[in-house]
């Protein structure tokens, strides 16, 4: 396991990363407790079935608003805290001297999670609309070929657009991204986490969106697309893998359609 003195050595200062890091891990914890089979082995017995089965009913025609908003809110942090992880090391690097680094540190952060509360509120909204009209299954998955073709698409087209491509590019780049946008202060923190976190929408909203075809409930497709959108970032491997991945997200959906219409 990478010794944690080294992951102090390369980030720094350990507070603001100690909580960085114990964050990734309390939303992957509890997204694996959200599991169905986890529920089934340990937690049922301390909290009651009832509790748990309205938690992580694997119909989400059946949950409450609240209960998919906090499944999506966790899987926000839990995949997209990682992949900001370059960016949140460059900020660190420019202002680890100064008197509130940890505060204006802890604001950018807070800022760009606030961005990815709000797109899980959105996603919260039209998992219970497509659960509600019959499309989604158990664990949140497309049971309508349809669907899976068109999100497939709609993902594959978006990664050759301008849009994709911008916010890429900043993504890439933070370093340049704060010499434009600097603003000191933890107000200044807080308002260049928040347009880094639209950026980083910008960046990633489509791929998320797939998980109504893994499934959002699914820990091999989250771990999966976190590991692709936290590559894209990267600026030597994210140029090699983003085109290839469009194509390949629309070879995926025109194989769908196909079996879509043989099987209509």
């Amino acid at each position: 396991m990478f010794p944690l003195r080294n992951l102090v050595m390369r980030y720094g200062s350990a507070a603001p990363w100690l909580g960085f890091f114990g964050l990734i891990l309390v939303a992957w914890t509890a997204l694996f407790a959200m599991q169905p089979s986890a529920t089934e082995l340990e937690f049922a017995r301390l909290y009651g079935a009832d509790f748990w089965a309205t938690l992580c009913a694997p119909s989400t025609a059946q949950s409450g608003y609240g209960t998919v908003f906090l499944m999506w809110a966790l899987m926000s942090a839990a995949m997209m805290a990682p992949t900001f992880a370059p960016t949140l090391k460059t900020y660190h690097d420019l202002t680890k001297r100064d008197a509130d680094a940890v505060r204006t540190f802890n604001s950018l952060l807070v800022a760009y999670l606030l961005i990815w509360i709000g797109f899980s509120a959105l996603a919260a909204g039209a998992q219970l609309v497509l659960a509600q009209a019959d499309l989604l299954g158990e664990g949140g998955a497309s049971r309508s070929l349809w669907l899976t073709s068109t999100l497939l698409a709609g993902a594959g087209l978006y990664q050759f657009s301008p849009l994709k491509s911008a916010c890429l590019t900043q993504c890439r780049e933070p370093l340049s991204f704060f010499m434009q946008y600097w603003q000191s202060g933890a107000k200044g923190a807080f308002l260049m986490g928040a347009r880094l976190g639209l950026v980083c929408l910008g960046c990633c909203w489509a791929l998320m969106a797939l998980g109504f075809v893994g499934g959002v409930m699914n820990l091999i497709w989250m771990g999966i697309a976190t590991v692709l959108m936290a590559l894209e970032k990267l600026p030597e491997i994210g140029r090699v893998i983003t085109k290839p991945l469009g194509f390949a997200l629309i070879a995926a959906a025109l194989i769908t359609g196909f079996v879509a219409l043989g099987t209509s």
